[in-house]
């Protein structure tokens, strides 16, 4: 039997009247598609928060690539840039030192990483669009300024003009390590959107860094940032190794953040993985329901055969029914998931107001979803377009795979018994 001939009646199998056979391919069709749609949220929500909370880790935290200098003092860093000036994609490159300390507020003290960065990081189009200024301002107006995370500020209860006192340590010419105090003025309170980034952030000027912060108790290096961080890291970090020579340590942000992007990436494989469970059931559905259109469409069988019909030809038309209820039930679920997908911000939103209503009946306080300690406030929109198509792809095969078994005992059914039943 020709594939034309196939594909008319393994449709019209699918669309055909309730009472033969339609409604059991209808019906896995339709669990198919329910099936799909929380696998796809779970993807755009999981890439989304991904890329969401790694954005913000290479736009205001690590960089694209970090560059350190081995062979000269901590201040030897400050005379690559200009050796770098001209390399090909590099948006731009930032002095950085890094340490720790503790602060002293109104609320008692608390250990601070010590950011000293040059200004114009701050400033940069792609690490401004997630920095947040919850109060004051997020540029530093001198060298006796600094910019505080929003949790660490409300720990120190510290707000807009108070004056702070960070401890800092240094070793002292006896080789003793000693304590040292520097007032500074709190000039803003910012947020990145994702509170596990910022929350124990203490920016100062660059300046001001090098002061306060000893270069045996901190870090030095400058900051990249390149067109595409996700593709073009590494090409960026070898064209930097033949730029500078040796000596050099140059780090991907993947590098950088290898273990928590490994982590992220298996919480996310894990989601997918007991979501596709949840299809693979779906799609075994169809078995069932061919099984049963075999019985119905016993008299098609039978008609089929009478005119020459090969047990092959009977086998390959009803998988050729399988692959419309997969196909069906895979573009009608994908395309649901999608949409939930794009409105997953505003849905989550008005649950979060609904449940906070009845909660405030029983008790007071607003009710979170999603944790901005430990998740973006809202989710990106991204849409991974190759896992789609694999998604709907292993559907269709998986529900084609199912109406094998069923499919081939409706072929094999002996001639004469259909004859002397219909």
């Amino acid at each position: 039997m020709k594939a034309g001939p196939l594909g008319f009646i393994g449709l019209r199998y699918l669309l055909g009247r309730a009472k033969e056979g339609g409604r059991y391919l209808r019906g896995a069709a339709g669990g198919i598609a329910l099936s799909l749609i929380p696998i796809i949220v779970t993807l755009m929500v999981a890439d989304g928060m991904i890329r969401g909370i790694t954005d913000r880790y290479l736009e205001l935290g690590t960089g694209h690539v970090q560059i350190y200098d081995f062979l000269h003092s901590p201040e030897g860093i400050e005379d690559l840039r200009s050796r770098l000036g001209d390399l090909p994609g590099l948006r731009g490159a930032w002095l950085e030192r890094q340490g720790l300390g503790v602060l002293a507020g109104k609320k008692g003290r608390t250990g601070a990483t010590i950011r000293a960065t040059e200004p114009s990081f701050w400033a940069d189009p792609g690490g401004s669009r997630f920095l947040q200024t919850i109060s004051g301002s997020a540029q530093l107006a001198g060298p006796g300024d600094l910019i505080l995370g929003e949790a660490l500020a409300e720990n120190l209860g510290a707000a807009v003009g108070d004056t702070l006192r960070v401890m800092t340590l240094r070793t002292s010419d006896s080789g003793n390590v000693v304590p040292r105090l520097f007032p500074f003025t709190v000039s803003g309170i910012v947020s990145s959107g994702y509170r596990e980034l910022d929350s124990l952030w203490c920016i100062v000027d660059y300046q001001a860094g090098k002061r306060i912060l000893a270069p045996e108790f901190s870090s030095s290096y400058l900051m990249a940032k390149i067109d595409d961080p996700y593709r073009g890291a590494d090409n960026a970090a070898a064209a930097m190794y033949e730029r500078l020579g040796g000596g050099y340590g140059i780090y991907t942000w993947k590098e950088l953040q290898r273990s928590q992007y490994s982590s992220y990436e298996s919480t996310r494989q894990l989601l997918l993985f007991i979501m596709a469970l949840i299809v693979i059931v779906a799609a075994v559905n169809v078995s069932s329901a061919t099984s049963m259109l075999a019985i119905e469409r016993r008299r098609d069988i039978a008609v089929l055969k009478a005119f020459g019909a090969s047990p092959g030809g009977i086998r390959r038309t009803f998988v050729c029914a399988a692959f419309f209820t997969g196909l069906t039930g895979g573009a009608a679920g994908i395309a649901l998931g999608l949409l939930l997908g794009a409105c997953i911000n505003p849905l989550i939103h008005a649950l979060e107001r609904a449940l906070g209503f009845f909660s405030g009946i029983f008790r007071s306080g607003e009710v979170k979803i999603l944790d901005p300690g430990y998740y973006l406030e809202n989710i990106p929109l991204v849409i991974d377009w190759k896992a789609v198509l694999i998604i709907g792809a292993g559907v269709v095969i998986a529900s084609m795979l199912a109406s094998w078994l069923p499919a081939r005992r409706a072929g094999a059914i002996p001639p004469i018994e259909l004859l002397r039943r219909y």
